[in-house]
């Protein structure tokens, strides 16, 4: 019988080759490193325009670039019907959700640090809706170490800000559990999609929504525009919306979304070393040791594949 490689087909960590496993978690470190700016570009770009503008406007800025990049390839700008459930999924959970709630939670007192919690956090839930939605299997010791980088994460986000819980934590919860959903399902689609045109087609079903919306926000919000807002806004536009998908989706369907997305347990800390650059925050020993310890964490997901 015949079988095609739709993205309802599902490979278990163990069936990655190695090759392939290592160039999508190469890929995803990539897609890492450009959503590490996205806290600190977020609080510059909130120091002149609306929270709710920064957004939605930065979705309606992605879906110009994607739009112009689907037209400039030739493709259709709406994904086939039979995946507009999983592509809806995606542009509520990384398109709206994430963006939402991760910067309402900034602008209700959260620091760039707190929030790093969400983070941590994250690689553990997407490995978790990995099992749910795309079938994957990690082996026993893959879970421990993803345990450990995520305790690993909080315990040193929490004593570096409030262990006070606040309405900025449920926030952050909902915007973990946004990204989690739109990394897997977003994984799913990649395994026969190319990443940036899975991240593009999600965009422009949104458009509907998120350019009328900004155009209404930038209309009846204060709209103070500076050097470093503008800037913050078009780097969480172009870069945290749009072009870091392209090889983080590429790494989770390559690498397989649980393994490569585990990568994902080093962006606190890279965010962190953009706080400190950007933001004046500071960083001391504690923050090394818990890069070694998120390293270690990191190496034992990404040599635990073998065993089922």
């Amino acid at each position: 019988m015949k079988t095609d490689n739709s993205a309802t087909d599902v490979l278990p960590i163990a069936a990655v080759p190695r090759r392939s496993a290592w160039r999508g978690s190469l890929l995803a470190g990539v897609g890492v490193l450009s959503f590490s700016g996205s806290f600190p570009g977020t609080v510059f770009a909130m120091r002149g325009f609306d929270p709710y503008l920064v957004a939605i406007g930065r979705a309606a800025l992605a879906a110009l670039a994607a739009v112009i990049c689907l037209k400039a390839a030739g493709a259709p700008l709406l994904p086939p019907r039979a995946h507009l459930r999983s592509y809806a999924m995606i542009a509520l959970g990384v398109v709206i959700g994430f963006p939402l709630f991760s910067g309402l939670a900034l602008d209700g007192g959260a620091s760039t640090a707190h929030s790093a919690v969400v983070i941590g956090l994250l690689p553990a839930a997407t490995a978790a809706f990995a099992v749910l939605r795309a079938g994957e299997r990690p082996r026993p010791l893959f879970w421990a170490a993803c345990v450990a980088g995520a305790l690993s994460i909080t315990v040193f986000t929490l004593t570096r800000g409030t262990s006070r819980l606040a309405g900025a934590d449920v926030l952050l919860v909902l915007a973990l559990l946004s990204a989690a959903v739109g990394y897997t399902e977003g994984g799913r689609l990649a395994r026969e999609t190319p990443g940036w045109r899975v991240i593009s087609y999600a965009l422009v079903l949104s458009a509907p929504l998120t350019v009328p919306v900004t155009a209404v926000l930038a209309l009846t919000t204060p709209v103070e525009p500076s050097a470093e807002s503008l800037a913050g806004f078009a780097y969480v536009g172009l870069v945290s919306m749009f072009l870091g998908f392209i090889p983080w989706y590429a790494g989770l369907s390559m690498g397989g979304i649980a393994r490569a997305g585990q990568i994902q347990l080093a962006q606190p800390l890279l965010t962190l070393v953009w706080a400190w650059l950007l933001l004046g925050e500071e960083i001391g020993a504690a923050t090394i040791a818990a890069a070694l310890a998120v390293l270690v964490c990191v190496a034992v997901t990404q040599g635990s594949r073998r065993a089922a």
